[in-house]
Parts: C-alpha cells; structure tokens; sequence
C-alpha cells in the first residue's frame, strides 16, 4: 500500500515538472474521445430514464412543458457526479485496452517506460475531474436539488399555472368553481367558459360564456376574468326564478388562491454545501439525529470524490488482457465494480444517518477496503512478473462460455434430429 501511494505521489509531481512528450499527447487523445462520449452517452441516458416520468408529473399537474427542461436542468449535477467516475474509468481502461491489444504496451514497457510513468496523464484527467466532481457535490448539486424541489412545490401549489386545467373544475377558494374547454396564449386566452359563485344568504351566480381573458390589476391576489358573449344566471333563495342577463362583455373578479412560501434551504442534508454541512454539524445545538444525518452526508461526499483518484490504478489493471486473450470482461466488471461501490457508499450513508453505525466507519470502510483491492491488483499486474489480476477469471469466464456453446449445439442438434 505505502509503494502505490508513494508511486502516485511520484506521478502527480513529476507531471508538473516535466512536459507532456508525444506518447502523453497521444495517451491524453486516447483517453479523451471515450471519456467524454461515456459521460455524455451516460448522461442521456439518466435523463431520458427520468424525462419520461416529468412529463408524466407535469401534465398531471397542468403544468407548462417548458418546466421539464428547468426540472432536468436542474437533476443533471445529480447526474454527472455519478456519470464522471464512470467516464473517467472507461475512458483510461478502452485507452489502455486498446494499446494492449495493438502491442503498443509492450513496446512502451521494452523501451522503459513503466506503468507509474504512463499514469501520469490519467492523473492528470483524474485530479482535474476530481476537483470538477467535488465543484459539484459540494457546492453545485446542494442548490440544484433545491431549484428543483422548489418548481415541483410551485407545480403542486399551481404557482406555474397549474390550478386550471382544461376540461377539469377548478376550485379558488370555497366560493368559486371554474371550468374551461378550450385554452391558448399560455392560459390567458380561453374558451367554453363556466363559471359558478356562491355568495352570501344562499346567492349563487352562474355564468357561461364563449371567450374570455385573464387582465391583471393593481391588487396582486386579485385578477379580471373578461367575459365575452355569454349569459349570467342569478339566483338567490327569495327569487321566485333565477334572473337570466345575456352579455357582450362582462368583468368577474377572481380572489387567487394564497399560494404558500417555499421552505427555505437546508431543510434536508443534500441541500447543504460541504462548509454549510461542517458548520451545522459542529454546533451545539444541532439535534444529534440530524447531526448523524449531516456526518453521514458529508462522509458520503468526500468517499465518493476520494476514490476518482484510485481509478486510474484500477482501469489499468483491467485493461491488460492475459495473453492471446481478447475478452472485454475487464469493461464489464469496472462498471460493476464502480457501481457496487457507490450502493455500498450509499447503504453506509444510510446507516449512518440512522446512527446505527458511525458515519466515519461506515464510510471509510469502504473505502480502505475496495482501495486495498485495487492497489493488489494494480502492483500483482505492474510488479509481479507475468502477473495478471483477472487471468483467473478470464479462465473461468473461458470455461463457462464453452460449456453454454456446447449445451446450446447438443440442443440444437437434439431438435434437428427430432
């Protein structure tokens, strides 16, 4: 453990004294192209997984389909701070891969450059993509998920136009109900008006109309609904029958609906920047419940960060095939590994924040352990002669794919007879 953190340390100096040659140029062009086209691709995916269920809660809702592209907007931090890790591993491991499967490895090794010497320029991605990542989850996200928390409140309260729908009764208040069968304008202009008041002593008026337009006045919780072509129906409980009134134009004030205040930030721990988490988790006062919640959170934060600057060490040693092997089980399982460790990360949070373990060791545990894997497979593949991380289990992934084969023709060849 002490030679690998020392060889990194090594690396991250030398970089800033030495300039990139050409094999670093065309290492840096390797890694780049998979990187960013796996955190886009990645990205795209996120969002077109949770696109679908915002439109389906904003039509619901009778909101504006402009507020899903606010609503992703805002989700996306979310997105990259999970998307990043990932792209950085793929991007390093498909660099690698593919030099060592074109030789290109082996004449880098036989010339003298080690595989401490070809990390420098995946640290270099690493540590900047690091910092860019802790940018996100520390300061970024917090104020993304609260926007977003915020339009979904507006939504529900019917602060974006949401509190008419057309087609459906609406209700302001405990006095009017209004019904609209047609709307454009963005909700200002609409027809098929009805309109029902209850007034006081059992009064009610009714109102149908063909047009009508929404104008604002000078009181803020009040606005003008102008009718236009309908006919007011005015009954009260001494009228022997209701008085009918046809109109041309008609103004009928509406009394808004009181629309709460959103809470304000900080309610919930991932709305908190990593200073705002420290500070509330040190004070006296805080609750020791949400003192758990907070440690968790922060722990949760900086693990997540931390191991970006493992996984160069890691892609390497799962890019290197064995010999005469072309098997892309070294992608397959860094996805795996990647994303088992950040649902074991996520799971540890969880008991932190309970309190059942402590937020430190939950965390860090982790942590050590999955950093203590990745540094044995990284020195058995960079200094073990003939070492090879996965060989075991490319052979028996070899295995198993030849007793399928085999299973799959002695099928085949049963129905054939048949």
């Amino acid at each position: 453990m002490k030679l690998i953190c020392g060889q990194i340390m090594v690396i991250c100096l030398n970089s800033e004294k030495v300039m990139l040659n050409s094999t670093d140029r065309y290492l840096a062009r390797l890694i780049a192209l998979p990187l960013f086209s796996t955190l886009v691709i990645a990205a795209m995916l996120l969002v077109l997984d949770k696109m679908l269920r915002l439109f389906n809660f904003v039509a619901q809702e009778g909101g504006p389909v402009s507020v899903v592209w606010r609503m992703l907007a805002n989700l996306l931090p979310e997105y990259l701070s999970l998307g990043i890790p990932i792209g950085l591993m793929l991007g390093i491991l498909l660099a690698f891969r593919k030099i060592a499967l074109s030789s290109e490895l082996d004449v880098y090794r036989a010339v003298g450059m080690s595989y401490g010497r070809l990390l420098r320029v995946p640290y270099l991605y690493a540590i900047a993509l690091a910092l860019v990542n802790l940018a996100i989850v520390g300061f970024v996200q917090p104020y993304a998920r609260y926007a977003y928390e915020g339009i979904r409140f507006e939504l529900r309260s019917g602060a974006l136009g949401a509190s008419i729908k057309v087609g459906e009764f609406a209700r302001f208040g405990s006095k009017m109900t209004l019904r609209i069968e047609r709307s454009e304008n963005n909700g200002k202009d609409l027809h098929g008006i009805f309109v029902r008041v209850a007034a006081k002593e059992g009064r009610t008026i009714s109102v149908t109309a063909q047009q009508g337009t929404f104008l604002a006045t000078d009181d803020p919780d009040v606005i003008i609904l102008r009718l236009r072509n309908g006919v007011l129906v005015h009954d009260a409980p001494g009228y022997r029958q209701p008085r009918v009134l046809s109109f041309t134009a008609h103004d009928l004030p509406i009394d808004l609906p009181k629309i709460e205040a959103f809470r304000s930030r900080g309610n919930l721990d991932g709305e908190l920047t990593i200073p705002e988490l420290v500070r509330v988790s040190v004070a006296e006062d805080t609750p020791e419940a949400t003192r758990y919640e907070m440690l968790a959170n922060f722990h949760f934060r900086l693990v997540e960060v931390a191991m970006m600057l493992l996984l160069p060490l890691l892609a390497v040693a799962l890019a290197v095939p064995p010999k005469r092997s072309t098997s892309a089980l070294g992608v397959f399982l860094s996805i795996v590994l990647v994303v088992t460790y950040h649902k074991i990360n996520e799971w540890a949070e969880g008991m932190g924040a309970l309190g059942i373990l402590n937020p430190a060791i939950a965390l860090w545990t982790p942590f050590l352990l999955f950093s203590g894997l990745i540094c044995w497979m990284y020195w058995t593949l960079a200094h073990k002669p003939g070492g090879q991380p996965i060989g075991a289990l490319e052979r028996v992934f070899d295995h198993l794919g030849k007793a399928v084969r085999q299973m799959l023709a002695r099928r085949s060849l049963q129905g054939a007879r048949a």
